[in-house]
C-alpha cells in the first residue's frame, strides 16, 4: 500500500447511473462510482466493456443517454477553466510529426493559455531533457508517451486520466510510468488509469473499478485482491466471467 497523501481541492469524479446506447448496443448500463481525490484508481474491463465510452463521457466527447457525470464539481470539461484542470493521455494523435518536441509543447501551452515557463518544468518531469530539438516523427514510442504526458501535465492538473499508458513501453518505460503515476498521486492529484495489464495495475493503484457494461466492483485494490484469495487476476476473472451470463450484475462494493 502506498502512503497517504493530501488530495488537491475539488479533484473529484462522480458517475451516477450513467447509461449509453449505440443503436442496439448497450455500451454502458447504469454505471455509478466515484474516484477518491488524491488516489490512483484502475479502470479494468475486457475489450468492449465500455471503458472507452466511459472516458469519452468523462471528457465531454459524448453525452450519456441517462444519468450524469460530474468532473471537478461540474459537467465534464464544459468550461475552458475546467479543461485546464484535467490532463489526458489517450494517444499521440494531434502531434504534428514534423515539429520538434519543444515546439509541440509550445503549441499546447499556448492553446491552454499557459506561460512558456511551464515547458521546461514538464520536460524535466517526464525525462525529455536533451530531446527538445528532436522531431516528433523521430521519437520512439516511449518518447511519444513521455511527450503526451508532458502535454497532460502542462496545466498542473488536479485530475490525470491515462488510457492504456503502458502500450508500447519497454520494461524501463513501464517502471518510469509507474513512478510518475505514484509521484502524481503523492502530489495530491486524482489519477484514473484504464488498462488491461493487471500486474502493472496491481503495483500502481489504490482503488479499482471493474466494468463490463455495468460496474461489477468498485472499492479498494486490497479488498478485491482479498476476495481473489490474494490474486487480483483470480478476482478479476471471477467477476467478468460471472457477468457474461448475467444481464444486470449486482455491484460489489468494498
Amino acid at each position: 500500500m502506498r502512503p497517504e497523501h493530501p488530495p488537491r481541492a475539488g479533484g473529484s469524479v462522480v458517475f451516477d447511473g450513467v447509461s449509453k446506447r449505440f443503436g442496439d448496443h448497450q455500451a454502458l448500463d447504469a454505471v455509478s462510482f466515484a474516484l477518491r481525490p488524491g488516489k490512483v484508481t484502475g479502470l479494468l474491463g475486457p475489450n468492449g466493456a465500455g471503458k472507452s465510452t466511459l472516458l469519452r463521457i468523462l471528457l465531454g466527447l459524448a453525452r450519456p443517454d441517462a444519468g450524469s457525470a460530474e468532473v471537478l464539481g461540474g459537467e465534464p470539461l464544459s468550461a475552458p477553466e475546467r479543461a485546464q484542470r484535467v490532463g489526458v493521455v489517450m494517444d499521440a494523435i494531434g502531434f504534428h510529426p514534423r515539429v520538434t518536441v519543444r515546439r509541440q509543447l509550445e503549441i499546447s501551452a499556448r492553446s491552454l493559455g499557459l506561460p512558456s515557463s511551464r515547458i521546461a518544468e514538464v520536460i524535466g518531469q517526464v525525462g525529455l531533457d536533451g530531446a527538445e530539438r528532436k522531431r516528433v516523427k523521430a521519437c520512439s514510442t516511449g518518447m511519444r508517451q513521455r511527450l503526451a504526458l508532458a502535454v497532460a501535465l502542462l496545466p498542473d492538473p488536479e485530475l490525470l486520466i491515462l488510457d492504456e499508458p503502458l502500450n508500447g513501453l519497454d520494461p524501463d518505460g513501464i517502471r518510469w510510468m509507474r513512478r510518475l503515476v505514484e509521484r502524481s498521486a503523492d502530489e495530491g492529484r486524482t489519477v484514473l488509469i484504464a488498462s488491461h495489464m493487471l500486474s502493472e495495475v496491481e503495483q500502481s493503484v489504490d482503488d479499482v473499478v471493474v466494468l463490463r457494461r455495468s460496474v461489477l466492483f468498485t472499492g479498494s485494490l486490497q479488498e478485491l485482491v482479498r476476495r481473489g484469495g490474494g490474486r487480483l487476476e483470480d478476482a478479476y476473472f471471477a467477476l467478468v466471467e460471472g457477468a457474461t451470463a448475467a444481464p444486470r450484475p449486482e455491484v460489489t462494493r468494498a
